[in-house]
């Protein structure tokens, strides 16, 4: 029988629709522009095994952007890959780990599969995404073994304030001493513009692992590079000897093509900041004109973001009939329900098309939302 519970998220890895806002990345780096670099001009590069902990320049180069020493870094086949052999080494069957929801569903379903026992912190639109402490107080135990975070948070692009990393690093430390705080970082660096990416939380405490990947920030998804950071000397070892026994190794092509884009990663960050700031600007302009439809959570973050249909125009037929109506428009738009959010709300990824196509992309959500609406009055 499956351990991994079913999510319509899957269908972001099959065929897309011609506008796809469900997507949560940006726009994708081409080979072209990493061959050279990664393999030299007579790409003969030799197929070996890589190494359990990856490669070693690779480790470094994620180490300098983190503060760390490379020895703290153990690179995972994509970051997804990093939650589950975090959840599979730190939990057994029946330890309890607090998520904070709406959630990322693989990073749920990694410590659920292992047996752990999960308990949901409510993250809620009308209070901004924003972590309610007292409420976590009451969810943590010397049971306790992960409490699992995303800042940037994904559906919503909301940042953890540092103080407020702070303040739990002390709670847990109190109240669940043998716990473990995860935050998956994928989405730290997209910034907007130029505006300043938060500072990585891997300096927080020794009881602190980081998780990214350079699937949103850097458009290298297809690479499937992710990293997990600890201060843990006996931690590192059993997450580099659960990767051995899981993957043996990453593909040495991927880690010389992420070494490649880590020495290019000016300019990628670069061009893909300014991008999500134009699109953020569009995409904030949209909303307003549609407020009598629509209410957002602005992301401090990321390619992305939440959106509510009005409660007052929108019964459960017309949240059917908005998304019918985008698929008749080639138009998609991901549903709260992957991210165990309200059916109201929608992730709207606005960090992959061109300015132009987003602009058209949100004329057919515009049409959507009016014929939706309009069929229940």
């Amino acid at each position: 029988m499956a351990r991994f519970p079913d999510n319509e998220i899957i269908s972001l890895v099959s065929k897309a629709p011609r506008f796809d806002l469900a997507e949560s990345v940006g726009p994708s780096v081409r080979l072209s522009e990493l061959a050279d670099m990664a393999f030299g001009e007579d790409a003969d590069f030799s197929l070996d095994y890589g190494t359990a902990a990856g490669s070693s320049a690779l480790r470094q180069e994620i180490a300098n952007e983190h503060g760390v020493e490379a020895d703290d870094v153990v690179v995972t086949v994509g970051g997804a890959h990093a939650l589950f052999l975090i959840a599979f080494t730190l939990c057994q069957a029946g330890d309890e780990a607090v998520v904070a929801e709406p959630v990322f569903p693989l990073a749920r379903n990694a410590l659920a599969a292992v047996g752990a026992t999960t308990r949901a912190l409510p993250l809620a639109f009308d209070t901004g995404y924003r972590i309610d402490l007292d409420a976590l107080r009451q969810l943590l135990s010397p049971k306790t073994r992960v409490l699992s975070l995303a800042s940037p948070q994904n559906p919503s692009g909301v940042a953890i304030p540092s103080q407020t990393l702070r303040e739990i690093v002390a709670m847990l430390a109190e109240l669940a001493p043998k716990a473990w705080l995860v935050i998956d970082e994928t989405y730290r660096e997209a910034a907007y513009g130029d505006a300043a990416a938060v500072p990585p939380a891997a300096g927080l405490g020794d009881r602190v692992i980081s998780v990214s990947s350079l699937s949103k920030c850097h458009g290298s998804a297809g690479l499937r590079i992710g990293w997990a950071i600890t201060r843990d000397a006996a931690l590192r070892q059993a997450l580099v000897t659960a990767k051995f026994s899981t993957v043996i190794s990453c593909s040495p092509v991927d880690e010389a093509l992420a070494l490649a884009v880590f020495r290019q990663r000016d300019r990628i960050i670069g061009e893909r900041r300014k991008l999500l700031a134009q699109n953020l600007q569009l995409t904030e302009a949209w909303v307003s004109r549609h407020a009598s439809h629509i209410e957002w959570v602005r992301p401090d973050a990321g390619a992305l973001c939440c959106m509510r249909l009005r409660r007052e125009l929108f019964d459960a037929a017309a949240v059917e009939r908005f998304y019918a109506a985008l698929a008749r428009y080639s138009t998609r738009v991901a549903p709260g329900p992957w991210f165990g959010d309200d059916p109201l709300v929608f992730r709207l990824g606005f960090g992959l098309p061109t300015l132009t196509q987003l602009a058209i992309a949100l004329e057919c959500v515009s049409v959507a939302l009016t014929e939706a609406a309009k069929a229940g009055v």
